[in-house]
């Protein structure tokens, strides 16, 4: 393509080009944009008010916001919180203001909508409720702990999941026989195991689904054949959706304690996996592991602790990759260890009521008596040592009176504590 200068100018990448330009064509989100829905029939209605789309890349975003400046007829101004600042806001916002007095509602589109700081984010406020603009933010984090009060109180947030493998099929297909705006002109060959590679691939991304499918057909040329082989080249190496301090990082560590607690090593190895592959430091692994030791298993199997340091030092010694294996090891021994949060629901009980009785005094028979006065005063006196009984056993008060009848840990009825708990019913029959 030529420009007025006699300039080449490169054509729209593959992605922009099929841009739905109807609600019709949009492919995903149906729980929210299908018929009956709530933002879908909002949108066809016409009427819809500030928003905060939240979603990772590649599931429609940019294309939702342009499809409702379409639908409410509402000219579309589009903004980038990574390379424009709180300035070029206020210049959009001048002229939204003038174009209102014109009769023009005006969509401000903010992609990346986190990357403001909180006082940046007020920058909006006035404006939105206002009624100047109608704000559409968009946003790969959660809008939870990235935004600031005020906006989300005038915002309404909804949530875009990754398109499904049928779905990115749909697009794929499309994109491929599309003489105006995709790649049916080039007549190209490309079976259905390629287009189920492409949408298996690209991790429910369209956007990488479609610009993969275009370096493709530019790498095998017209009538050329884009098998597997050529789609994985292209591909190259598939990156994990993965974020070491943002929502992807606790949403995975989540799953690997939910999978772990729930006694499921296939899940447990998976989540690990995807952890370790997205490049999260061993060692904060190693540490939550220890951490599930003690909350979910406790005394039900007490090597689960030494099981998980060890892998810890494993790790340590070895580095990675070898010692990822001791962290796998690990990690299928307390999934499939007998769970127990006894210990866990004991200490935050006993804590608790520690909290709520910081004065209660110690009973004298247990107050350690190293002077004389201290003797006279009662401490110490009618103390019994467990050792003087055959069994190491004997009865006596060791909580303030207040606590005198409190039950903090019970122990379940599986693994080591089913033992306690015979221990602790043998004590009580002979007390």
């Amino acid at each position: 393509m030529t420009g007025a200068l006699g300039l080449f100018t490169p054509p729209e990448p593959l992605a922009a080009r099929m841009r739905p330009r109807t609600l019709d064509e949009f492919v995903g989100q149906t729980s929210i944009l299908g018929p009956g829905k709530p933002l879908g029939d909002a949108i066809r209605r016409g009427d819809v008010g500030s928003i905060i789309l939240w979603g990772p890349p590649g599931t429609g975003k940019t294309t939702l916001a342009r499809l409702i400046a379409h639908y409410t007829d509402r000219q579309f101004v589009g903004f980038s919180a990574v390379t424009e600042g709180v300035v070029r806001v206020r210049e959009i916002l001048k002229e939204a203001e003038e174009r209102r007095r014109l009769g023009r509602g005006t969509i401000l589109f903010c992609d990346e909508i986190h990357r403001f700081n909180r006082a940046q984010q007020d920058a909006f406020l006035s404006a939105v409720e206002g009624g100047i603009v109608t704000l559409i933010g968009a946003t790969t984090e959660n809008p939870s702990f990235e935004l600031n009060g005020a906006l989300l109180s005038r915002c309404r947030v909804w949530v875009l999941e990754p398109l499904s493998v049928a779905e990115l099929r749909q697009l794929i297909d499309r994109a491929i026989t599309d003489v105006d705006r995709g790649l049916g002109s080039l007549a190209l060959d490309v079976g259905n195991e390629a287009r189920a590679a492409l949408a298996e691939l690209s991790d429910g991304d369209a956007r990488r689904a479609l610009s993969v499918l275009e370096a493709a057909a530019q790498h095998v040329g017209e009538h050329g054949r884009v098998d597997v082989a050529v789609i994985q080249d292209t591909l190259a190496r598939r990156v994990p959706i993965f974020d070491k301090d943002r929502d992807q990082h606790y949403d995975l560590i989540s799953a690997l304690h939910k999978s772990v607690r729930g006694s499921d090593p296939q899940a447990s190895l998976y989540w690990l996996a995807r952890i370790l592959g997205g490049g999260e430091d061993p060692m904060y692994v190693a540490r939550r592991l220890v951490r599930m030791a003690s909350e979910d298993i406790g005394l039900a199997d007490p090597d689960a602790v030494q099981v998980t340091i060890a892998a810890r030092d494993a790790w340590h010694f070895l580095g990675s990759p070898e010692g990822e294996l001791a962290l796998a090891e690990a990690v299928v021994y307390l999934a499939t260890a007998p769970k127990s949060n006894r210990i866990y629901a004991a200490w935050s009980a006993a804590r608790e009521r520690a909290a709520e009785t910081p004065a209660a005094p110690v009973p004298l028979h247990i107050r350690n008596a190293p002077t004389g006065l201290m003797k006279d005063l009662g401490y110490g006196a009618g103390y019994q040592y467990a050792h003087d009984s055959p069994t190491g056993y004997i009865p006596q008060a060791y909580l303030p009176d207040v606590l005198a009848d409190v039950t903090f840990y019970e122990p379940g009825p599986f693994g080591h504590e089913k033992r306690i708990a015979e221990r602790l019913k043998w004590w009580k029959e002979h007390g």
